[in-house]
């Protein structure tokens, strides 16, 4: 199946939502396995509500997924003249025909229909009059076949049949001259040789429509495959009230782009019980076999779950460089901006097994970035206190003499003064972890120390002592 060719074609409508993502995901997969290419098309002859901002955050949101397109992108308002090529093509062979209602005219003969209980569908009422030279504002409609059955085969809900007696003669060239969606689709797909078309099942009553156009032109027909569509937890159709849909705005909260792949692709598809998927392991064991027929149901804590799961399984040099601006949105301070790449590998290490999300780890790494340490409420008061001033000091004192701040050298240091003192390290270990973290909660301490080095533990130790003298002082 080297000749797969399919696309993804968003309407610059508003932003990238993740349904679309999707869409575009198991296109590319297609692709990918297949050999094929993958085209992206911007189909933005909705003048009315298309925008140059929308086209830019649709390339951005599939730059960060990183669903890299073969071919485009092109948009369809640069393809006007193709289209009419092809409506005047119809319209020679009969196919077509020029309509002269007027939209009050449609309107009221709308209500009228429906209130006779029939089919609001377009009447006919142009179709005898071989109108060749409208005068005025006119569209053209395709002839619609009328009898017989249009069958599709699709690749995933299997047989679906339709009455050709419900089509509707569409109109496909409106009369300011733009296109419609059904034909400019059927024009685009013709001459981009799309072989499959995988979309939403919300399509799924366009293509009984676009079918006849692509035999009216002689076109060959592709194959289409019809996704499920995704619901919220209420199973209504996702949008803003489910919480964020916009895929940037993922990006913004922290997720990793193939955490939202893996998430994506398990929405609608299985492969036996696992869960967990490289952008390999999917590209290499995706199928549209597999893809179910039933809607799926987005859950935003499994989603965070995944996103836990390639944080913790991720290459830790790839986490750090997409945790780096979150370290600076988190207030970093400068040092965000200019710690090794070294450092926040380290960091990412230290701290990924807790994270959910890199905003989840640029919080928690602020400890570690700023230059004066900041106290949780009450963690100062419970555990710098005076009583603890002359081991803490011992400690410094000890430290000062450690010029390797391994770790087996760390703990040969705790443990001697430990001994000396006759203390257990949970004594010890919380007015060092308040010390250096401000925190009463942190990873282990000679991870700590290990990201801050010598000179800022060194440093935090001794002002923590000048806490803790001068509480005794206030007391």
């Amino acid at each position: 199946m080297s000749d797969v060719r399919v696309r993804f074609a968003p309407s610059p409508t508003g932003y990238l939502h993740i349904g679309g993502v999707r869409t575009a995901l198991f296109n590319w997969l297609f692709a990918r396995q297949h050999k094929g290419i993958f085209i992206l098309r911007i189909e933005d002859t909705d003048q009315s509500r298309s925008t140059k901002e929308a086209i830019e955050a649709i390339l951005e949101g599939m730059r960060w997924t990183g669903l890299d397109w073969d071919e485009g992108p092109f948009r369809q308002t640069d393809r006007m003249d193709l289209y009419r090529q092809h409506a005047m093509i119809l319209l020679e062979k009969r196919q077509a025909y020029w309509c002269v209602c007027t939209a009050e005219e449609l309107e009221v003969r709308r209500k009228e229909a429906l209130a006779k209980g029939l089919s609001p569908k377009y009447d006919g009422r142009c179709r005898a009059r071989a109108i060749t030279n409208p005068s005025g504002e006119a569209a053209l409609r395709f002839l619609a076949p009328q009898d017989g059955q249009t069958v599709i085969q699709d690749l995933i809900k299997g047989e679906v049949t339709f009455d050709n007696s419900v089509l509707d003669d569409l109109i496909i060239l409106r009369s300011n001259g733009y296109p419609t969606y059904n034909f400019s689709v059927v024009v685009d797909d013709t001459l981009m040789r799309i072989t499959h078309v995988i979309r939403g099942d919300d399509h799924l009553t366009n293509t009984p429509r676009q079918i006849p156009i692509f035999r009216a032109l002689g076109y060959p027909v592709p194959e289409f495959g019809h996704l499920p569509m995704i619901l919220g937890a209420d199973k209504t159709r996702l949008s803003k009230r489910h919480g964020a849909t916009s895929i940037l705005a993922y990006r913004d909260m922290g997720y990793l782009p193939e955490a939202m792949l893996n998430y994506l692709a398990r929405l609608g598809w299985s492969h036996g019980d696992e869960e967990f998927f490289t952008v390999p392991d999917l590209i290499r064991k995706f199928s549209l076999a597999q893809v179910q027929k039933s809607s799926a149901v987005f859950n935003p804590e499994k989603l965070q779950c995944v996103n836990a799961q390639h944080i913790q399984r991720g290459e830790p040099i790839r986490v750090a460089g997409l945790l780096r601006p979150f370290l600076v949105q988190a207030g970093g301070g400068p040092a965000a901006k200019t710690v090794s790449d070294e450092w926040v590998v380290k960091l990412v290490l230290t701290l990924r097994e807790r994270a959910k999300t890199l905003v989840d780890m640029a919080t928690a790494a602020a400890p570690y970035l700023a230059e004066a340490v900041t106290f949780e409420p009450g963690a100062a008061e419970k555990f710098l206190t005076p009583i603890i001033v002359p081991t803490l000091t011992k400690l410094v004192d000890r430290l000062e003499g450690v010029t390797d701040f391994s770790k087996a050298s760390l703990e040969a240091a705790f443990k001697e003064l430990l001994e000396r003192e006759g203390l257990k390290m949970g004594q010890l270990a919380q007015p060092v972890r308040v010390a250096l973290t401000g925190r009463t909660a942190s990873p282990g301490l000679f991870e700590v120390i290990d990201l801050l080095g010598r000179e800022r533990t060194l440093a935090r130790l001794r002002q923590g002592i000048e806490r803790a003298k001068a509480a005794g002082l206030a007391g």
